[in-house]
């Protein structure tokens, strides 16, 4: 519990009246449904509804105050208006819990792909340290030996949650935190009083370009986690303001480089080549992981992960130099976390039943991660490739052309099928897509095919495969959950494969997901 007054201490954006009558509050929150005696309501401007029309029905709920945009008069309980109630709610969740963020190293993690490798590595490498560190990942919460699910999907959880996360996190005596920040969390401030450290970028390639416009919007997005380094308290146990930068990625490198040299905040970069200031050297490929040297100013360490794939590099790179860089941790220690790492679920994760073919399970939901995705499966056998993927409903349009291309041009055979269609048509998606897999060369019914039915798209692939092919599911991953329309069926890739592989091969096992599609003749 705290007082109103209280939350408004440290605001920093204008708001009136400035009298805030001395209440306590027991919490908050954003939806009306939620809100219990005591609690303050945080009304939002949305892009399908708008809080300020249920501010009534908070009240009638027990809401002690609230918090809104608009000019409102005449209500039973304090109104205090903000110039933006959005990115009044971090502010305030930071408030409420007593500012967490100041109390904690705070590492941030975004990017395009590898946001939540990247984020597990760091982890591996601090609580191998000895450090008491906490994570939150847009798969889950990890606080000790705690772990809370962060929900359906892949974002970072809303500004109250994430301040309640940290606020548990130095309840629990833990010291640092590994955050994974998306652009969507950027972008809506759900993140401004996280009080970061170190910034982390793995890449900014092509996605949520339906949300943000264009490439350069997008980028701006991802830079503001760059940016909120400069608004960063001083703490007592001293304040890193390191950016960790992917030289690799030429497209995001200058621009972000040029934000941290403004803000006079440090860099290091990352990368391939020994123009960056961490990179690798006599990478080894295998089935089994990688192995490398990680080289530096003045050391050079040998390394190995379980990962597989030249993507890993980088995403072990970007971990490394955080905190080797940004934390001081000797490097030879932060290899050991590296290796430490057993796997990332949904991420190339390998469903062996005992078949005589390889069957995988990975995230890959963009075009780049595709790309590198089937690039790592096609070193991983000598047989097909055959892949499985959708794309996303209400989303951006133009990486379902650019995916299947992809697929088209470094698959044997690709197999279209439902990721997430939410509102929109599936056969509309599907036949965006077979458009441009046979603009790449694709010739259907031979080459591609358009499944609607997943869990019958990846019966159907098991049923192509021959000895030593590889058969891979991409843009699920560790999901729970899929969207047809506006409902959110029970989901996960990995149990589907798991049933359709007992199936196939006449044994028991898991019962196949139900969707919606499984009913059509």
């Amino acid at each position: 519990m705290t007082s109103l007054p209280t939350l408004f201490l440290d605001f920093p954006l204008p708001f009136s009246p400035s009298n805030i009558p001395d209440l306590p509050v027991y919490g908050l929150a954003i939806d009306n449904r939620q809100v219990q005696p005591g609690y303050i309501f945080i009304a939002r401007p949305g892009a399908s509804v708008d809080g300020h029309d249920f501010i009534l029905d908070a009240i009638r709920r027990g809401a002690a105050a609230v918090v809104g945009q608009k000019e409102i008069s005449s209500l039973p309980v304090p109104y205090i208006r903000v110039s933006d109630s959005r990115r009044a709610v971090t502010h305030l969740a930071a408030a409420f819990y007593g500012h967490p963020g100041r109390k904690l190293t705070v590492i941030g993690v975004t990017g395009t792909d590898g946001k939540t490798t990247t984020s597990n590595l760091l982890y591996q490498i601090l609580v191998a340290t000895g450090l008491k560190t906490g994570m939150i990942s847009t798969v889950n919460a990890v606080i000790g030996d705690e772990i809370l699910d962060t929900g359906f999907h892949v974002t970072t959880p809303d500004a109250h949650d994430v301040q309640r996360y940290l606020a548990k996190m130095v309840e629990s005596g833990l010291t640092h935190v590994v955050l994974e920040t998306t652009s969507h969390g950027l972008a809506q401030h759900r993140v401004d009083a996280s009080q970061y450290d170190i910034a982390v970028v793995t890449n900014i390639t092509h996605e949520h370009l339906d949300e943000h416009g264009s490439y350069e919007n997008y980028r701006a997005a991802k830079g503001r986690l760059f940016e909120l380094l400069a608004d960063t308290v001083d703490k007592p146990q001293g304040n890193p303001r390191l950016g960790v930068l992917n030289m690799d990625d030429q497209r995001s490198y200058g621009y972000l480089a040029s934000l941290l040299t403004h803000q006079s905040s440090r860099q290091v970069s990352y990368g391939l080549t020994s123009a960056a200031d961490i990179h690798a050297e006599n990478i080894t490929y295998r089935s089994s992981g990688l192995a490398f040297e990680i080289a530096g100013k003045d050391f050079c360490i040998p390394t190995r992960t379980r990962l597989v794939g030249a993507y890993n590099v980088l995403n072990c790179l970007a971990a490394f130099s955080a905190a080797v860089i940004g934390l001081g941790i000797d490097p030879r220690t932060a290899a050991l976390g590296l290796a430490n790492l057993p796997g990332i679920p949904g991420r190339m994760e390998v469903i062996d039943l005992g078949q005589d073919f390889t069957a995988i399970v990975d995230f890959a939901h963009t075009p780049n991660a595709l790309k590198v995705t089937l690039e790592t499966a096609r070193q991983m056998t000598k047989g097909r490739v055959i892949s499985i993927f959708g794309s996303a409903g209400l989303r951006d349009r133009e990486k379902r052309r650019l995916m299947a291309e992809t697929s088209a041009a470094l698959a044997d055979i690709s197999i279209l099928t439902a990721e997430d269609p939410r509102t929109e048509s599936l056969d509309g998606i599907l036949a965006e897509m077979a458009a441009g897999a046979a603009a790449r060369g694709g010739l259907e019914g031979e080459t591609f095919y358009r499944v609607r039915d997943r869990s019958e798209a990846i019966k159907f692939a098991l049923r192509l495969a021959r000895p030593g092919d590889l058969v891979i599911a991409c843009g699920k991953g560790h999901e729970q959950s899929m969207c047809f329309g506006t409902t959110e069926y029970l989901w996960d890739d990995r149990t589907a494969m798991r049933a359709a592989l007992s199936e196939y091969l006449g044994m028991p096992g898991p019962q196949m997901p139900y969707l919606p599609t499984q009913e059509e003749k």
